[in-house]
C-alpha cells in the first residue's frame, strides 16, 4: 500500500511540476527551504546533534548518546501561534529535552524561527522516505506532536517504526475537509493506527476522527489551543501606527485581516461609504497571501483610494485612507487598534479564518457567512452574541450601524473577550495528556525491533 501511495505521490508531483516551478519563479513560493524539504538536514540541526553526542561519549549508558528531542509540526502561522503556549509548557515539563518545530509555509517558518529560535525551526520534509529518514536519524525524536490534521502516511509509518510516540493535538476535521477524508478512508484506516494519541478540539471532531479510522480508545477531547492565546508585548509598530492616527486625528479604524481574492473590492466599497460619514476614517487591510500584496495595491490605485504600504511607511500621519499591511506577522497585534475587526476568507466561499485574535483585544468582530472551517468557534461566539455574521450585501450597513452605536459595538467586543476567557485550559490539558503518553511508553516500551524497522524501510 505504501509503495503504491509513494508512486502516486511521485506521479502527482511530476504532473504538477510546472505549477510549482511557476509559483517559484513568479511569486518566490516554495523556493525557501527547498533542500530542507528534500531531506538535507540543516547544519544547525546536525551541529546540535554532534555537540550532544560529543558531550556524552564519556557516558557508559548507550541510551544517553543523544539528547531527547520533541518534534512539533505546525503547518502555517495560525498553527504556530496556537502551539506557542504548548511548546512553552512542554519545555517546562521536559527541561532536558530539545523542542524543534517544523512548518510547511514560508510565513509559518518565519514566525517559528522568530518565536522558537533559528536553531529550533526547519521546513517539514516531503512525504518520501529519502526526505524523511535523514531527519529521523539525526533527531531521533522520542515524541512527535502534529498540530491539527497533517496525516502524511510515509512520515507516520517511518516515525512509528523508529519507536517515536506520535500525538495529534488540537485536532479538527472541518466541514470542508471532511468529504476528502472520507474519500481516502481506505488509506487512513491503515495510516491512523500509527498515531498513539489524538486530542480533538470538540466532540464532533472526535466522532469524525474515529469514523476515519482512529482507534476510539486513543481519541479524547481537550479543547482548542487557540483559546489559550495570550496577548504578546506590543511591538513598536503598534505604538507607531497609534501615534500616527492620533496625530492625524484619524478614526474610526476598521481592521480587515486575512482577506482573500474577491473580498477587497467589497470591503473597499464599504469603506468608501464609511468615508462619506467619517472623512478621517482609516482601514488597516491585511491580505492573507503575500503574493497578492501588489494586486491589492493596484486595486486601490484603480479605485483612487489613498493608501500607505506598511513596507514603505515612514511614520507619517495616517488618515482618510487605507494602511496596507504588506508584511508578515503583524496583523494580530494591529487588531488592538480596531474599532471594528473584519476577519476574512468569509465573504467568499473559503471557509473563514480564526476570529480569536481580535477577540483577545475585546474588539467587535464581523465575518461573512462562509465560516465552515471554524464552524464551532463561530457558532460558540454567535450563541453568546459575540460576533456578527453577515452577507456581502449587508456588510456596508452593518459597519455603519456599529460605528453609529457605541453601546452595541462595545457590548459585541466585551462579549467576545468574555467568550474567550470562558474557554481557556486546553494547553494544560494537552500537555498533561502528552506527559502521560510519554510516561506510559517509557513504562511499557514498545519500540519496533530492527527487523520491523528494516521491513518498514523497504515499503516505499
Amino acid at each position: 500500500m505504501y509503495f503504491l501511495y509513494s508512486v502516486l505521490l511521485a506521479l502527482a508531483m511530476l504532473v504538477t511540476l510546472p505549477y510549482w516551478v511557476f509559483q517559484m519563479l513568479r511569486h518566490g513560493k516554495y523556493r525557501a527551504g527547498l533542500w530542507e524539504r528534500l531531506g538535507r538536514v540543516p547544519v544547525r540541526l546536525r551541529t546540535a546533534s554532534m555537540e550532544t553526542a560529543s558531550a556524552q561519549r564519556v557516558s557508559p549508558n548507550p541510551a544517553s548518546q543523544f539528547s531527547p528531542v520533541i518534534w512539533v509540526h505546525a503547518v502555517s502561522v495560525g498553527e504556530v501561534m496556537a502551539i506557542r503556549g504548548l511548546v512553552e509548557d512542554i519545555r517546562r515539563r521536559f527541561a532536558q529535552s530539545r523542542v524543534v518545530v517544523t512548518t510547511t509555509t514560508d510565513t509559518g517558518q518565519a514566525l517559528a524561527r522568530k518565536t522558537f529560535g533559528e536553531d529550533n525551526a526547519f521546513y517539514f520534509p516531503m512525504d518520501f522516505g529519502f526526505a524523511i529518514r535523514p531527519y529521523l536519524q539525526t533527531l531521533r525524536p522520542k515524541l512527535i506532536i502534529i498540530a491539527e490534521t497533517e496525516f502524511w502516511p510515509n512520515f507516520l509509518r517511518l516515525a512509528h517504526a523508529r519507536g517515536s510516540s506520535i500525538a495529534v493535538v488540537n485536532a479538527r476535521i472541518s466541514d470542508r475537509s471532511w468529504p476528502n477524508y472520507n474519500r481516502f478512508s481506505w488509506l487512513l484506516k491503515k495510516v491512523l493506527p500509527n498515531i498513539d494519541l489524538f486530542l480533538a478540539q470538540t466532540e464532533a471532531d472526535r466522532k469524525r476522527l474515529t469514523a476515519m479510522g482512529a482507534p476510539p480508545k486513543r481519541v479524547s477531547v481537550t479543547g482548542n489551543l487557540k483559546f489559550d492565546l495570550t496577548l504578546p508585548a506590543p511591538p513598536p509598530i503598534v505604538d507607531s501606527v497609534r501615534q500616527s492616527l492620533q496625530q492625524a486625528n484619524a478614526g474610526p479604524v476598521l481592521v480587515c485581516g486575512s482577506t482573500v481574492e474577491g473580498e477587497e473590492p467589497l470591503l473597499l466599497k464599504a469603506f468608501e461609504n464609511i468615508l462619506v460619514r467619517h472623512p478621517r476614517a482609516v482601514m488597516i487591510l491585511a491580505p492573507r497571501h503575500p503574493e497578492r500584496f501588489n494586486n491589492v495595491a493596484a486595486l486601490m490605485a484603480q479605485m483612487n483610494i489613498h493608501f500607505w504600504r506598511r513596507s514603505r511607511w515612514k511614520d507619517e500621519p495616517v488618515a482618510s485612507g487605507v494602511f496596507l499591511v504588506d508584511t508578515i506577522g503583524e496583523l494580530a497585534v494591529l487588531y488592538a487598534l480596531a474599532d471594528i475587526a473584519f476577519v476574512g476568507g468569509s465573504l467568499v466561499p473559503r471557509g473563514g479564518h480564526n476570529i480569536i485574535e481580535p477577540a483577545l483585544y475585546g474588539v467587535p468582530i464581523v465575518v461573512g457567512n462562509h465560516t465552515e472551517n471554524f464552524r464551532d468557534i463561530v457558532g460558540l461566539f454567535q450563541g453568546r452574541n459575540a460576533v456578527r455574521v453577515v452577507g456581502a450585501a449587508e456588510l456596508p450597513l452593518v459597519f455603519m450601524e456599529l460605528l453609529e452605536n457605541d453601546v452595541d459595538r462595545a457590548a459585541l467586543g466585551r462579549h467576545a473577550l468574555e467568550t474567550i476567557r470562558a474557554q481557556t485550559g486546553a494547553t494544560a490539558r494537552t500537555a498533561q495528556a502528552l506527559e502521560m503518553l510519554l510516561a506510559e511508553n517509557s513504562a511499557h516500551p514498545g519500540a519496533p525491533t530492527p527487523v520491523a524497522q528494516a521491513r518498514a524501510g523497504r515499503e516505499e
